[in-house]
């Protein structure tokens, strides 16, 4: 800015829900109205309609940015124009379906990123998204579901929310509502009741969606000024009981080729959020560098510590012949609490030895928590 002052951060505003049609869209739209009878400066910078009557009258005096047509392999798609948002600049724009990927060849990959550069040049947001589509819940979704959902938002994206708010109805209404033609069409409609619109797994996301909520509310509170407030004023007055200070947890994720790394890396880093505790990603080579590894190890080692990274989790590399010592050594060496290990899969006698790593971290590490995980299996 010419006059050399610093730009807010704009305010993100996430409306939460565990499926279509329970009425995020129709929420966020209804409170960009009502901020706009305020007198605020609203725009809608994307708005995917789905056909629903009533989510799109909450459109009616509302200024819509219009969206940027984009030719991939021949075909033309609509995107969110986040450039022009920016040239408009209001000061709070409502953006549907947070976790969309864009189209190959956009300037970012996923619509959170489009998001986040709103955020930076100081414009408020209001947008939606979907329980399954937060990254730490992967797996416990593919297994509940039988659904590999693709589209996600690292936890750390949705933790710098300012707000979350639940959009919540019962299993029993959201399929009422299916059955009247509210979510999707008669043939949509009866397809998803017979796959994902099951009341079991609906029930089931709800109770993960409704966790979920809580645990930001307990986070936004527990760093609140207030909060910080109450706290030092408790000191201050001095109390009959002794205060006690937690020990700061700090988990370690053992890194390896095998493809359950993935899923154990997404179990950390959630178990660590709800801690509020640091969080290292490692793993060890006998020549203590990704280089010398064949091929598809070291792509493979790449890809989880470059996924670790994307969740905000530091990363090492460790020079070590026995793994279970060299990573126990590690967290000693650096006051880890917890350790998370994939639990090995049946193997031959020849490879015993590293079949035996989580073990041997178990004996090794008698002043540690050690949390064996077991792989997720994929829903026949």
């Amino acid at each position: 800015m010419s006059d050399g002052s610093v730009r807010r951060q704009g305010r993100l505003k996430i409306f939460l829900g565990y499926a279509a049609g329970v009425g995020k869209t129709y929420k966020m739209l209804e409170e960009a109205q009502q901020l706009q009878r305020e007198g605020h400066d609203v725009t809608i910078g994307y708005f995917e309609p789905h056909g629903r009557a009533e989510t799109i009258a909450k459109l009616e005096g509302l200024e819509l940015i219009p969206r940027k047509v984009v030719d991939y392999r021949g075909h033309t798609f609509e995107e969110m124009d986040t450039d022009a948002i920016l040239r408009r600049h209001p000061e709070i724009c409502a953006v549907d379906e947070f976790p969309h990927a864009n189209v190959p060849g956009s300037p970012r990959t996923k619509r959170w990123e489009d998001v986040a550069v709103l955020l930076d040049a100081g414009i408020d947001v209001l947008t939606t998204m979907n329980i399954q589509h937060l990254e730490s819940l992967n797996d416990q979704m593919r297994e509940i579901t039988g659904i590999q959902v693709r589209e996600t938002i690292p936890d750390w994206v949705v933790k710098q929310a300012s707000e979350v708010v639940l959009v919540d109805l019962t299993p029993g209404a959201l399929l009422n509502r299916l059955q009247r033609g509210v979510v999707y069409g008669p043939e949509k409609a009866q397809r998803a009741m017979q796959n994902f619109f099951k009341e079991s797994t609906l029930g089931a996301l709800r109770e993960l969606a409704l966790r979920q909520t809580a645990h930001e509310v307990d986070v936004r509170h527990a760093e609140s000024p207030l909060a910080a407030y109450s706290a030092d004023a408790d000191a201050a007055r001095g109390s009959n009981f002794p205060a006690i200070r937690e020990e700061q947890e700090r988990i370690l994720i053992h890194v390896t080729e095998s493809p359950a790394t993935a899923g154990l890396i997404r179990r950390g880093r959630r178990v660590a959020d709800y801690l509020k505790a640091d969080c290292f990603a490692v793993c060890v080579l006998p020549c203590g560098t990704l280089a010398e590894l064949p091929a598809a190890a070291r792509e493979a080692l790449d890809r989880h510590l470059d996924f670790a990274r994307k969740l905000q989790i530091e990363t090492r590399v460790l020079e070590g012949k026995d793994d279970a010592a060299t990573l126990v050594d590690f967290a000693r060496r650096n006051g880890v609490t917890q350790i998370f290990l994939a639990k090995p899969r049946k193997q031959l006698l020849p490879l015993l030895q590293k079949r035996q790593t989580a073990m041997r971290a178990v004996d090794l590490a008698k002043d540690m928590q050690v949390i064996i995980v077991a792989e997720r299996r994929h829903l026949a």
